[in-house]
């Protein structure tokens, strides 16, 4: 197998490669912009910028299989930020209290010779209503910053989810199945 790169810093990500029995040779991050296009959906924003994750890091490492992710979360066609401070992820808490909301997150690998494919995974998640109390037991763990949506499933969030259908690795940041699937058909 060529060499392996994950095109992302998160310490989740690497954690959830192993479980595939697989640890990157480099940890490259593409760092690019990722605001959302005009009218562009959940779906498609991370569609796209795990596509832009890859390509970009796949010139710096020409012939290595390249791995990146995106991991979004929408309410309707709203895509709800990467909580950086209390304000935002407070916001985001508030939206998601007591109802649906659809986490995607898209895969893609670039092979030896830059060809890039593409899965996606998506996840319903119901919380429960969240009252100030557990609001404020979120936010106090902490577990919530650069969190797409401002909550971290694999944190203090997964005490307050009433209901998920569809991947727990995707939500968290790297759909196992979609990743084992992509990564067989490059070998």
């Amino acid at each position: 197998m060529a060499r392996l790169i994950l095109a992302s810093a998160s310490p989740r990500r690497v954690e959830l490669l192993a479980r595939l029995g697989l640890v990157p040779d480099a940890i490259d991050p593409a760092d690019i912009d990722e605001t959302p296009g005009k009218a562009e959906t959940p779906r498609a924003h991370a569609e796209r910028l795990a596509r832009e994750k890859c390509a970009v890091v796949a010139r710096r490492h020409p012939g290595a299989l390249v791995l990146a992710a995106d991991t979004v979360v929408g309410v309707g066609r709203r895509i709800l930020p990467k909580a950086e401070d209390e304000a935002t992820a407070r916001a985001c808490l508030a939206l998601l209290s007591g109802r649906r909301h659809r986490v995607t997150t898209a895969v893609a690998l670039a092979d030896a010779h830059g060809h890039i494919r593409l899965r996606t995974s998506e996840t319903i998640v119901t919380f429960q209503r969240l009252d100030s109390t557990a609001v404020d037991a979120l936010i106090a763990a902490g577990d919530w910053r650069g969190k797409a949506g401002g909550y971290a499933l694999q944190g203090s969030a997964e005490a307050f989810v009433r209901w998920l259908s569809g991947s727990w690795s995707g939500v968290v940041g790297l759909p196992l199945c979609e990743t084992r699937a992509l990564l067989a058909a490059a070998a």
